[in-house]
């Protein structure tokens, strides 16, 4: 049966863009925003044309972690607004529109109409992929963007630790209900590496998020190690991707999205792009 007589919005494609993906956890504090921007980055790195939207109204972070800031310009003729740009990748958040710290205290409603316009009033011009970064949590947001545009599949992000995973698990569950396929399951700060040292130590657990993934009969993308570099060159706007290329961190982040790219990108379609 059609979705409109299911009582089911029509999904309306974003224009001029080929594939769409999110990046989603169950719970916040996983690293998926930093996962979002390495990840953009990376697959950018590999001759996409990448996009990066953020989806969290309350709290936007891709504004610090890419480095920028100021008004969108509107275009001339349907005032659609202009992504800003940086390290190659075009970019859209609330944050761009309020201040950095400035909060945001809307009801659902107002929040639903700045989704919109995020999702339907951008002018993004011709891109391979847009990598939207979601809130966390299964809300409104997500079930609005799973079911208004059609969605290639999901990364869910979750560290190893049993109480991420619990609602690593609801995320997935979400996404199934809604028929958008998940791409599979990135393990961040999956151990700690010393910077003095390079001890290595499992201080959330030993391959929760891995074991998960087997458990739910998803793919696993990779582990992301917990180091203070990664962290420092993120609130610095410096993503690891782009300011420290050679590194071993960078080395994670480009095999997910080697990962990523084949399953969006199967050799043969990749070829006659």
């Amino acid at each position: 049966m059609p979705r409109m007589q299911r009582g089911l919005p029509q999904k309306m494609p974003i224009k001029g863009v080929k594939h769409i993906i999110a990046v989603a956890s169950g719970k916040g504090g996983v690293g998926k925003s930093t996962t979002s921007v390495n990840l953009a980055l990376a697959i950018a790195g590999m001759g996409k044309r990448v996009g990066l939207l953020d989806a969290d109204i309350f709290g936007p972070s891709i504004p610090r972690l890419m480095n920028l800031s100021g008004e969108p310009e509107l275009t001339g003729t349907e005032d659609r607004l202009v992504p800003l740009t940086n390290f190659g990748v075009k970019c859209m958040s609330m944050g761009f529109l309020v201040g950095e710290e400035a909060p945001v205290v809307w009801r659902g409603l107002m929040v639903m109409k700045a989704l919109q316009q995020l999702l339907h009033q951008v002018e993004w011009g011709e891109l391979d992929l847009l990598v939207i970064d979601m809130p966390p949590g299964t809300g409104d947001t997500q079930l609005t963007i799973s079911q208004q545009i059609p969605l290639s599949g999901v990364v869910i992000v979750s560290t190893p630790q049993d109480i991420a995973l619990i609602d690593a698990r609801k995320g997935v569950n979400m996404f199934k209900k809604v028929n958008v396929p998940i791409l599979g399951v990135v393990q961040n700060m999956s151990l700690h590496v010393c910077p003095k040292c390079s001890h290595e130590s499992h201080i959330f657990g030993d391959g929760g998020a891995e074991r998960t993934a087997k458990e739910m009969d998803l793919d696993f993308l990779g582990d992301v190690a917990l180091h203070s570099e990664i962290c420092q060159l993120s609130d610095k706007g410096q993503p690891v991707v782009v300011s420290r290329p050679q590194s071993k961190h960078t080395e994670y982040y480009k095999a997910i999205a080697s990962k990523v790219v084949n399953k969006l990108w199967p050799s043969k379609d990749a070829m006659s792009e």
